[in-house]
């Protein structure tokens, strides 16, 4: 041989070698990421990535490449494509599945889709909102009626002690029932039957060192008697039989206007109603208990239902020193309660709102601060025309609304400490100048010391609630 043998064709340079292979085999069918090429490309180590194969594998992912947030997700969304090692290699000339995921990943631009809209799942029922918002006025028909049978200045303190009492306990026994019922509706049912008599009890025993007589005892037994049935019925969310157990007190009062009763009907009417919703309660606690136990069920600590107890107390004292100034008031904010359950409900429903719509851990806690405001608001703003048209003085009325709310909100997300060393502060306080006659003035101090807790708790909600962990 006269000289070395040329490795071109027809002058044409070529930086890899072709082999052809569609005379040797039938074409097969490739993956539908795969490049649409006739030939199969060996490629040289020194030549590195082919970035055209590369590019139109992008464009062929980039749907799913996108929302991706780490390179591995891409390599799993590859491996799951059936690319193998060897065909990393020899299409994209990659040197391994992770090489070519993480070029993918540098190439596809970010995108984060919107999520899918969902129901609300903390959306509230209204009906029932408002029919407890009712219930919880309702018994005061009672004392309307009962009036002329006796002198409240003398003998109101025994009720006043026996409902203070059965105020704390109800709220302590609600929230250990409603845990009990996480695990099954039986071991609920039963920590209600047991929990509801005993709180009846020590209501009564408490308000009969203060009863005078026989009738007076009769009728703080009574009420603590009605106090618990019903508590039992509102945490089995059996309002309309509770509804239906107030009927003789509802008819009774609708007629005072036009009819006097007498006092046997006087009597007879409320008793009637604490015995119907006695029975209505036992009723009620029957399926329940009839519902198969869970076994192995732990119990929850008694004190973790403590601080329950201690805001219910003092709710109860600071509507009561309410209730010595502007007696109007408290019906004003009993029937509030139901609008003021709807808003816990809503705030719950606008913070997963928030969790969707926010980027960043600022941004969470401006659409906090914009939902607390908004829901305080709504919940305030009908108090004041209720509270104009009853005489009562509006500014102390929305402080201690505020503040219950506000409490009200915290144990919803089960801060009950706070709200309740908050509330028992401000109560402490207002009592305090009340009782030992300092000044300022009694309605001054209870306005003030409400309006403190309401800024303390608000402050409390920004600062607890502003991070997107408790509503996860």
């Amino acid at each position: 041989m006269s000289g070395p043998m040329s490795l071109e064709s027809n002058g044409s340079g070529q930086d890899t070698l072709m082999l052809r292979l569609s005379d040797i085999h039938p074409p097969r069918r490739r993956p539908r990421w795969a490049v649409d090429d006739s030939t199969l490309t060996i490629r040289l180590p020194w030549h590195g990535p082919d970035q055209e194969a590369v590019s139109w594998l992008a464009a062929e992912l980039a749907d799913r490449v996108g929302p991706a947030i780490h390179p591995y997700e891409v390599a799993a969304l590859l491996e799951a494509e059936g690319l193998t090692a060897p065909m990393v290699r020899e299409r994209y000339g990659h040197p391994s599945l992770f090489s070519l995921a993480a070029a993918l990943y540098e190439q596809v631009p970010r995108t984060f889709p919107e999520p899918a809209p969902t129901d609300d799942p903390w959306r509230p029922d209204t009906v029932r909102c408002l029919l407890r918002g009712v219930l919880f006025a309702l018994p005061g028909l009672a004392y309307l009626l009962t009036a002329p049978l006796w002198n409240p200045k003398e003998h109101a303190s025994a009720l006043i002690v026996a409902g203070l009492l059965s105020w704390a306990w109800g709220q302590a026994l609600g929230h250990r029932a409603h845990l009990r019922m996480a695990t099954g509706r039986r071991e609920g049912a039963r920590t209600l039957m047991a929990g509801a008599p005993l709180g009846a009890l020590v209501a009564t025993a408490a308000a009969a060192p203060l009863a005078h007589s026989g009738p007076l005892l009769l009728a703080a037994a009574a009420q603590s008697l009605y106090l618990a049935a019903a508590g039992v019925l509102l945490v089995l969310a059996r309002e309309r039989l509770l509804l239906a157990a107030l009927s003789p007190l509802i008819a009774g009062a609708a007629v005072l206007p036009w009819w006097e009763p007498g006092d046997l009907a006087r009597a007879e009417l409320p008793t009637l109603a604490v015995v119907a919703t006695f029975f209505a309660a036992v009723w009620a606690l029957r399926e329940p208990l009839a519902a198969p136990a869970v076994p192995g069920a732990a119990r929850p600590r008694m004190l973790s239902s403590l601080p329950y107890g201690l805001f219910g107390l003092a709710a109860g004292v600071l509507v009561l020193l309410e209730a010595r100034q502007e007696p109007y008031a408290v019906i004003v904010l009993t029937v509030s309660m139901g609008s003021a359950e709807w808003l816990l409900y809503r705030y719950r429903g606008l913070s997963v709102a928030a969790l969707r719509a926010s980027a960043t851990r600022a941004g969470f806690l401006l659409r906090t601060a914009d939902n607390l405001s908004l829901c305080l608001f709504g919940y305030l703003l009908p108090l004041w025309p209720a509270a104009l048209l009853t005489g009562v003085a509006p500014v102390a009325l929305l402080a201690l609304a505020a503040t219950l709310w506000t409490a009200l909100l915290l144990q919803a997300f089960g801060v009950a400490w706070l709200s309740a060393v908050v509330c028992l502060t401000a109560a402490g306080g207002a009592g305090t100048v009340t009782l030992l006659h300092l000044p300022p003035s009694p309605a001054t101090a209870l306005t003030l010391c409400s309006a403190a807790a309401a800024l303390c708790l608000s402050a409390s909600v920004l600062w607890l609630l502003g991070r997107p962990a408790p509503h996860a």
